[in-house]
């Protein structure tokens, strides 16, 4: 009874970490309909590759590159010439009236020649615009000189490097969810495996006891404890079915792979025992490694590229410009007319702003950029420390893992042989039932503490290569 309660918990274990596993892909399954949508069957890369292509994470990361690298075109284009052209027909009726004020000495001329009293101001009909006018042109400018432009250009380029980074960090985990959804489902087909074995035993030993319990050579209760012990495992297999259909779902919601589709996996566990290999204890951190850290150091490549900007917003801006076109004015609103006359015009030269005094906003500014500088050499100091937190910690894991495993591994094969030697002593009438059923109880309890502790090791492994910036 109390290796069947130990063997109880640790079913347990393995089923209470796939249902954390799978608390947000049942709420996301609960709204969408399963069907049918093809048959698969994938090694752990293509399983990968799948994801990559399909992932709505890797989508938007993808497309986060692409609008970056339409940013950069972008701000490039604001060192190309500028052209834009204008054109316009109005019609004044009436026209404005102009306003003219008199000196009480000298007569106007707007007024007729007549003499207005002084201070007095009165509007007389615009005499120097006709009703109707036209005016195209064209104008043309070229930025010259701008420190805030090639800045900006610099800029841009360091947001498409970032950007492309961000698109690596989703690859990284969208191989480490993936990686461990396929692992999770490898161990529960071989635990399957395992239960079919134990089965297929078990009831060879019940049939064998029933023709003995027949024949008068044991009794009934050696039986019925065998047939007990062929229930249970006949329920925790129902059990461990179960629990491999949910892990496939959550293998397939990690690739973003419809739910209902068919999935099979092409490798096996046996694939992966001889992957894993000690930690390199010697090895110092690689902080570079990591993809994180790079990205908090492009960030900050932006922040001193934003202080600078702000340090040379002193310097001038300077342009060309040249603006040409075509003006008309009528009595009538008829451009299409003979009469209807139109002249060129044109201007060229060139532009500076040059900023004197902007209410210390300027200073300001570049004081914020520097204090934000300071923020990231935080945040750069506090991940260098979290990196090595998490490569010590995973490294401690993972050799923990290694030796947990070669330890189950030689209870397993130990309660193999105590299983084997039970059931020949059972059968020459030199043992008991109980005993039989209590050494098939630890044999089966010893394969499932096997096959944990070898999920154990190989998600200790992703875990470090994560932490190392080695993933694939």
């Amino acid at each position: 009874m109390k290796n069947s309660m130990k063997l109880q918990i640790t079913n347990y274990k393995l089923q209470i970490l796939t249902a954390i596993l799978l608390g947000s892909l049942l709420r996301t399954a609960s709204a969408q309909t399963a069907k049918d949508t093809g048959k698969f069957s994938f090694s752990l890369k293509q399983c990968i590759d799948y994801a990559m292509q399909n992932q709505t994470s890797m989508k938007n990361a993808t497309l986060e590159e692409a609008i970056a690298a339409s940013k950069v075109k972008e701000i490039t284009g604001i060192g190309l010439p500028q052209i834009n052209t204008s054109a316009q027909l109005s019609n004044n009726d009436p026209l404005r009236r102009m306003f003219t004020a008199g000196d009480g000495v000298h007569p106007n001329f707007l007024a007729g020649g007549q003499v207005i009293p002084k201070g007095e101001v009165i509007a007389v009909p615009n005499v120097f615009q006709l009703k109707a006018g036209g005016d195209v042109g064209a104008t043309i400018t070229q930025l010259i000189f701008s420190s805030s432009y090639f800045i900006g250009l610099k800029a841009a380029k360091t947001y498409k490097e970032l950007s492309a980074k961000s698109t690596q960090l989703t690859k990284i985990q969208v191989t480490e969810g993936v990686t461990k959804a396929y692992y999770l489902v490898l161990i529960n087909e071989e635990r399957i495996k395992l239960f079919d074995k134990n089965v297929i035993r078990i009831d060879s030993m019940l049939k064998q006891t029933q023709v003995m319990h027949t024949n008068g050579f044991v009794e009934k209760i050696d039986v019925d404890r065998i047939e007990v012990a062929y229930n249970n495992l006949q329920t925790e297999r129902e059990k461990f079915n179960n629990l491999l259909a949910m892990s496939k779902l959550l293998l397939k919601y990690q690739m973003s792979m419809p739910l209902g589709a068919d999935l099979s996996l092409t490798e096996k566990m046996a694939d992966y025992k001889s992957v894993v290999s000690p930690p390199d204890a010697t090895q110092k951190p690689n902080y570079s490694a990591r993809i994180e850290y790079s990205l908090l150091e492009s960030q900050k490549k932006l922040q001193l590229l934003d202080i600078k900007n702000h340090k040379l917003a002193c310097l001038p801006r300077i342009a060309a410009f040249a603006n040409a076109g075509w003006f008309s004015q009528s009595p009538t609103f008829n451009y299409f007319s003979e009469k209807n006359l139109w002249y060129n015009y044109g201007m060229y030269g060139l532009s500076l702003n040059l900023p004197i005094f902007d209410g210390l906003q300027n200073a300001r500014q570049t004081q914020q950029s520097k204090l934000k500088l300071q923020e990231l050499d935080n945040n750069i100091a506090s991940l260098e420390q979290s990196i090595e937190l998490q490569i010590r910690t995973s490294e401690i894991s993972l050799k923990n893992g290694l030796s947990s495993l070669a330890a189950q591994n030689k209870n397993m094969e130990l309660a193999s042989e105590v299983a084997q030697v039970t059931k020949a002593k059972y059968k020459q009438g030199v043992g008991t039932s109980l005993e039989v059923t209590s050494a098939e109880t630890s044999l089966l309890e010893s394969q499932t503490n096997y096959y944990n502790a070898l999920y154990d090791v190989l998600i200790s492994k992703v875990d470090y290569d994560k932490a190392t910036g080695t993933i694939k």
